[in-house]
Formats: C-alpha cells, structure tokens, sequence
C-alpha cells in the first residue's frame, strides 16, 4: 500500500496519474495547502521543504518503507517499481529523462508563476502578468511544435507526458485555450481520455 500526501493542484495531480495508471493499491491522503497543512510538523518529516506532493511506500524493495517527495524523483521511482512507463532501453530512458526533467522543473514552476501572477493573484501587476502570459504562450508552442513529429513527447506515453499533462490542463486549456497549439490538444486529449487519467481527476477525497 502506498499513502500519497496530496493536494488539488498541478503536482498534486501528478502521482494520483501515476498511481492509477500503475493500478497500485493506494490511499490518498489529502494535504490542504490553503490551510497550511504543509507545514505541520508531521508532514514535514516526509517532505521537509514543506512541498506537496509525497509518498510512503510500505512495500519498497526489500519489504523497506520508502518516504519520498519531489514529483519527479516519485515519478521515476513508481515507473522503476513497476517496469511501466519508462523505457528500459539506455538512450530512450535518457530522452524520457530530458522531458521529465523539463516538465518538473521549468514546465511546472512557471506555470505555477503564470497561475500566480495572472490567474490568482488578487492585487494586479501588468508587467508580471505580460511576462508569464508570454512565458506560458512559449512553452506551449515549444510542446506544440515538438508533437508535430511525435505521438508524445519522449518516444511512447511515459512519466514525461504525465509530468507536463496537469499545466497544460489546468492552465493551457483553461486559461489560455489551445487553439493555436492543435498537436498539443491532440495530445491533451489522447491523454484526457485515458481511463486512468480520468480516475485521478476524479473527485478529491474530503
């Protein structure tokens, strides 16, 4: 069984994805950002940078229990328990590798600006918002442009789509539309339409 300290949010979304297109036995346990759950003692023992989301698996390998935060380190470590998306092959592996790496640490963290800036923040600041606005249109059109040569971003769908899946739902689709982008919403939706994707959007455990 895996607990899975989680939230409504884009990273949040990221293992819930993982977990169920794995079919791995798991239990949400939800991690209320707004009411700064993070910052309690007990779940900053499992992810001390006070970040959600974060894992404990009680069946690691060995019997171990494995406490892990950090969407794209659980990421990696689910697909390594599993054998399931992420290649075997070396170079494969590597270029899964390029774009999980890109999801997770600049796809994710400017949308999350873009969210900040332009979506929620209550006091508006036009030049912040012009920048992120600008800066999530390029990112769209980089992943645009990139799948008109590719089904998905890194070879077969793997941990790379599930780590950029969740901005581009949340904020491309929602916020900017992906009109201009057509290889990215036809991505976006072969991806919505997973059965497993579905179950983890599903409704969030109160």
């Amino acid at each position: 069984m895996i607990d899975c300290y989680t939230w409504t949010t884009d990273n949040g979304y990221k293992p819930r994805m993982m977990l169920e297109e794995c079919a791995l036995p798991h239990k949400i346990v939800p991690v209320n950002i707004r009411e700064k759950q993070q910052m309690t003692a007990e779940f900053l023992k499992l992810s001390p940078g006070h970040k959600i989301p974060a894992i404990v698996d009680h069946d690691g390998p060995g019997g171990a229990t494995v406490t892990l935060c950090e969407s794209g380190a659980i990421f990696k470590y689910l697909a390594e328990k599993t054998g399931k998306f992420y290649p075997n092959d070396a170079l494969a592996r590597a270029k899964v590798d390029q774009w999980l790496f890109y999801g997770s640490a600049t796809f994710t963290t400017l949308s999350q600006q873009f969210g900040s800036w332009v979506v929620r923040m209550p006091e508006k600041v036009p030049a912040a918002m012009k920048h992120y606005d600008a800066v999530i249109r390029d990112m769209l059109s980089t992943l645009d442009k990139h799948l008109a040569a590719n089904e998905y971003v890194a070879g077969a769908y793997s941990i790379a789509d599930m780590s950029m899946y969740p901005d581009v739902h949340l904020h491309g689709v929602k916020d900017i539309g992906l009109g201009e982008y057509p290889n990215l919403k036809r991505w976006h939706d072969a991806i919505e339409a997973r059965p497993a994707i579905q179950r983890a959007w599903g409704p969030f455990p109160s």
